[in-house]
């Protein structure tokens, strides 16, 4: 019998990334390595870098016998389902499947578009049930769906099961060319490393807990350490959703990277509170490389802050915002727009934006599947367009007309940028930008160049009018309390609430 062939895909990049970063596809990386080690012959294409050609080319070359793609964000839907029934039309027997974290809350809207040109969708985390899908299409796919976390036109299998350590999975980054084409800011190029999987907390705009059955793992140091000290690039993004949570945790990975003279200059992600709670572990990462961190305020008031339910206060994020300049950490902030802003809020945003030296960009308010607020939010969607829900459209209807509303976006987006377009800043950026064209990057660069042609009114106003090929099934509300069994993916009375360590 032929050795078993499945390419492994990771979708093109959305409007953001195609500004700000573009981050190596660790996930698709992790299921490709666990499939790899489990005997199969694995490939890896990422659209981000290479084009539907590409991919078609390599079907036509190497023949797989399954295709697996990575499906993290709801623009990416429509793609992802027309490449599938493409697929099948010129391959009528290769074995299609979809995973991720997006795919995993509207799978069977997925395979009702696909129309039966996607076999099955996985559900939760991937890299223990992928080689068991695998072994299933070659083998009997019509039972396929009786697999943990596996959803197929036939039927659906058993709740979605964790792996059983995230000591465990490493990375197949050999399978990823062109990794210099991977950066976040001015870390060009960066590779992609996660410490812990989980939150704790239940913030209502974000499905990171309900995905986990709001649970919270950690990796050994020692592992961690270990993956670190492989890795080539200079600059690393710590994709964990909330960085060092727990501060010996932070500390003994620190030791473990001395230990193996590993240095490398760092962004992650982080609360306000989590830092102003462990400021040590923050210092100390500080001397081991950390140069920049992510922020997500979502709102300049308590107000706001109580309504996306962040469990903070505006002070306490005043607070941590001292801490960073003080340490020297460069730090990005995120504002949520909400679609009810009228012309005096935005104002508003501007001006604190512009009073405060850090890097601060803006999303808009997009209740998504898998969140709370998809299923309590009151008003009415005024899409259900999968392309527009990107947080940089507005999916609900806005208190100003359409056209107003994203005028006063794009200026607000325009108006946090063009702070850091002063004189001293441009040098600074030119400055940056010579030593990474020295080094044959130039990711950064073309970064600068790019956003009139991202952030524009009237290409974002257009988009809603386009035709709408595929459409997402809106949810039915829920007053009062939310019964949060209906939305984990891994639910609570199968995950081990323990931390590993």
């Amino acid at each position: 019998m032929k050795k078993f062939k499945a390419l492994f895909v990771h979708p093109s990049a959305l409007m953001s990334s195609k500004v700000f970063l573009r981050l190596e596809p660790i996930g698709c990386e992790l299921v490709a390595a666990a499939c790899k080690a489990a005997g199969y012959d694995v490939r890896l294409l990422d659209l981000q870098i290479f084009s539907h050609k590409d991919y078609f080319r390599i079907l036509d070359e190497w023949k797989p016998d399954a295709i697996g793609f990575s499906l993290n964000y709801l623009p990416n839907v429509p793609e992802v389902v027309d490449l599938a029934k493409e697929t099948k039309r010129k391959m009528p027997g290769v074995f299609f499947f979809v995973g991720g974290h997006s795919a995993s809350f509207v799978a069977k809207d997925i395979l009702n578009h696909a129309e039966g040109a996607i076999d099955c969708v996985v559900r939760g985390e991937g890299e223990g049930v992928a080689p068991r899908v695998l072994e299933a299409a070659a083998d009997d796919r019509k039972r396929v769906h009786e697999l943990p976390g596996v959803v197929s036109l036939d039927g659906e299998g058993p709740h979605a099961e964790m792996v059983k350590s995230i000591d465990d999975l490493h990375p197949a980054r050999e399978l990823t060319s062109k990794r210099k084409s991977y950066f976040i800011g001015v870390l060009d190029p960066a590779a992609s490393v996660e410490f812990t999987r989980g939150c704790p907390w239940d913030c209502v705009f974000c499905s990171a807990w309900t995905f986990y059955g709001r649970s919270y793992r950690k990796r050994s140091p020692e592992s961690a350490a270990e993956e670190m000290a492989r890795i080539k690039e200079p600059g690393v993004f710590l994709v964990d959703d909330v960085c060092f949570i727990e501060p010996e945790h932070g500390f003994a990975i620190g030791r473990e990277l001395e230990k193996r003279n590993v240095k490398k200059e760092y962004y992650l992600e982080t609360r306000g509170d989590v830092l102003l709670r462990n400021k040590e572990v923050f210092k100390y990462w500080r001397k081991l490389g950390l140069e920049y961190m992510f922020l997500g305020l979502e709102a300049i008031d308590d107000e706001g802050l109580k309504a996306n339910r962040k469990r903070t206060t505006a002070g306490k994020n005043l607070e941590a915002l001292e801490f960073t300049r003080k340490e020297g950490i460069t730090v990005a902030l995120n504002i949520i727009a909400d679609p009810s802003w009228d012309k005096a809020k935005f104002a508003a945003v501007r001006e604190w934006s512009l009073s405060v030296p850090e890097i601060v960009s803006i999303s808009v308010n997009t209740p998504y599947p898998g969140t709370e607020s998809w299923l309590t939010e009151s008003r009415e969607f005024s899409t259900r367009d999968y392309r527009l829900f990107d947080v940089q459209h507005a999916v609900m209807p806005t208190k100003m007309s359409l056209e107003e509303f994203y005028r006063e976006l794009v200026n607000t987006q325009k108006a946090m940028t063009m702070k850091y377009m002063g004189w001293r800043a441009a040098l600074d950026a030119t400055s940056i930008a010579a030593k990474l064209l020295m080094r044959g990057q130039t990711n950064f660069v073309k970064m600068l160049f790019k956003f009139d042609s991202v952030y524009n009114a009237e290409r974002q106003i257009a988009e809603h009018r386009e035709p709408v090929k595929y459409e997402m099934s809106m949810p039915q509300r829920m007053t009062g309390k939310v019964d949060r069994s209906k939305l984990y993916i891994h639910p609570q009375e199968l995950v081990k609430l323990q931390p590993q360590g």
